[in-house]
């Protein structure tokens, strides 16, 4: 993998991951009340931010030593995020409207980290099956992060577009769109966890990884 093979296809697949069906679920519970483009974007930026700081982070130093993550931790890391994508839909599911609310990118960057940590492993896998260099892989990851922080961005944005309707029509799809989020949150979240837990053998005596 050459650099400027490296920039492009890192970018690109950063945004393709942001539109993973779990990423656009758990951010769909955060911002499915917003109004504002610009809040929606620091948002899902936030997100972005906090995936790419474990993305660099703990896939980068995996990648500098060419050693995998134990399959164990790297599913107990998958399983906190099924966790938490159904703790995410359930509050979406059963909390009161806070359109007022100001738009707080602490609960989006920590979701970030959370699934930029499920997913470190499976990267850094990835990474060390295509290049050798150090810096084609550095860049790659960097691409890949900034990929992410800008497709995030704009997933967000699209999510706020039907609210931009009359008050009362935007209320109720905003609450429609807030309950559809939680749902499919805390389903992803369920079908995560026994894929992780059942058939990958998370709390098995040999885990397997994921195909």
């Amino acid at each position: 993998m050459t650099i400027l093979p490296s920039l492009a296809l890192g970018f690109a697949l950063g945004v393709r991951h942001a539109t993973d069906a779990d990423h656009i679920a758990a951010i769909g519970t955060i911002v499915a009340h917003r109004k504002s483009a610009r809040g929606a974007a620091l948002v899902g930026a936030a997100w972005g931010l906090g995936h790419s700081a474990s993305v660099l982070v703990v896939g980068g130093a995996l990648v500098l030593l060419r050693v995998p993550m134990p399959v164990r931790i790297a599913l107990a890391l998958e399983f906190v995020a099924a966790m938490m994508l159904i703790a995410l839909g359930a509050r979406a599911i059963l909390a009161h409207r806070h359109d007022a609310s100001p738009a707080s990118t602490t609960r989006p960057l920590v979701v970030g980290v959370i699934h930029g940590l499920a997913g470190s492993a499976v990267l850094a896998l990835l990474v060390l099956g295509t290049t050798t260099s150090a810096l084609a892989a550095a860049v790659y990851l960097l691409c890949f992060s900034v990929g992410t922080i800008g497709g995030m961005a704009l997933v967000t944005v699209l999510l706020t577009l039907p609210t931009r309707l009359d008050a009362v029509r935007a209320l109720s799809f905003g609450r429609g769109v807030r309950v559809v989020a939680g749902v499919a949150s805390v389903a992803i979240g369920l079908a995560m966890a026994h894929r992780i837990g059942v058939r990958d053998g998370l709390f098995g005596a040999t885990p397997l990884w994921p195909q």
